[in-house]
């Protein structure tokens, strides 16, 4: 695959992503070889919005709203058990996805500049990214691989600010959701 993080990711980007840890041992293989993301330096993940605010807006300010936003949702768990499809793309679907869906909703509502994906769908999908631009065969390879994995369980208790510095993605920040 010859896709490159810098010309995918631009500096100052960033994104608000949940972190899997429990799903590294399941799909860092794929995702290092298949997903431009992991390769860039994003762990295994559900996005809650991205893009977020330019890097240049994110002060103070910004950061207590979104503590006082992630302040009134609770921690929950996740279950991956299933793969879905978009077109060139390979993923985990999270069970339930409504916290998910929630976040999402609440940050977008809060900053409705940054809607999730720039605009570009009409529903967001919660989901876990495996592999990215790669043709069928190689989706149903992975996929079947993955089948003989799954499922798994995961907790969720805080929200990732990634900050794209021009070559790679870094945690800047993390705020917790309520116990």
């Amino acid at each position: 695959m010859a896709d490159d993080s810098t010309s995918r990711f631009q500096a100052g980007q960033t994104g608000l992503i949940v972190r899997i840890p429990d799903a590294e041992p399941v799909v860092r293989e794929w995702r290092e070889r298949f997903d431009p993301s992991a390769r860039a330096g994003v762990p295994a993940h559900v996005t809650v919005l991205f893009p977020f605010l330019d890097e240049s807006r994110i002060d103070a300010r910004v950061r207590s709203a979104l503590v006082d936003i992630l302040d009134g949702h609770r921690s929950f768990d996740l279950g991956f058990g299933s793969c879905g499809r978009f077109p060139g793309v390979l993923y985990l679907a999270p069970e339930p996805d409504t916290q998910l869906r929630r976040l999402t909703e609440a940050i977008a509502g809060r900053w409705p500049e940054a809607p999730p994906y720039g605009g570009r769908f009409t529903e967001v999908v919660p989901h876990l990214t495996v592999a990215d631009g790669v043709d069928e065969a190689v989706l149903d390879e992975v996929e079947a691989d993955l089948l003989s994995k799954l499922p798994f369980r995961s907790r969720v208790s805080s929200v990732a600010l990634m900050v794209h510095d021009g070559a790679k993605w870094h945690e800047r920040a993390s705020f917790a959701l309520a116990e």
